[in-house]
């Protein structure tokens, strides 16, 4: 469609965060999955610092100043997208949310968004990038 305007969608990044206090974050070829390679300069981005990585879930949410998709390799047939993203932090998380609290959530039929968030983040416990539901994005909204 030409001339449309694109929706501001809010994300989620899970990925290594060495300092949730840091005014900036830059990740670079980052996976995606549930739509997280459509992630743009001015989308919402709720970041998760990677259990697996020594982090403790939700820790700081800001705004996307950069993203650039990442280039496929040639000859590799099937490659998950990737984006390289750097986020301006505009909040501190108030309270705790991770994988503790999100696990017990497994019936994915629910509607829940802490189930959503379970289902994208902790089914393929990978770091990622994913695009967020509006009730998603609110209910991380409430941590702040």
């Amino acid at each position: 469609m030409i001339g449309a305007v694109r929706r501001r969608m809010a994300y989620a990044i899970k990925a290594e965060i060495r300092d949730p206090q840091a005014e900036t974050f830059v990740f670079a070829a980052q996976k995606t999955m549930y739509d997280g390679k459509h992630i743009a300069a001015g989308d919402t981005v709720f970041l998760f610092a990677s259990e697996t990585e020594g982090g403790h879930g939700l820790v700081a949410c800001g705004v996307v100043t950069a993203a650039e998709v990442v280039a496929k390799v040639p000859g590799i047939a099937r490659q998950t997208p990737r984006v390289s993203v750097t986020i301006r932090r505009t909040a501190l998380a108030r309270r705790k949310l991770g994988r503790s609290e999100l696990k017990p959530l497994t019936d994915w039929a629910d509607g829940r968004p802490e189930t959503e968030l379970n289902f994208k983040f902790y089914r393929q416990a990978t770091d990622k990038i994913v695009g967020l539901s509006d009730e998603a994005a609110a209910f991380l909204g409430t941590f702040f």
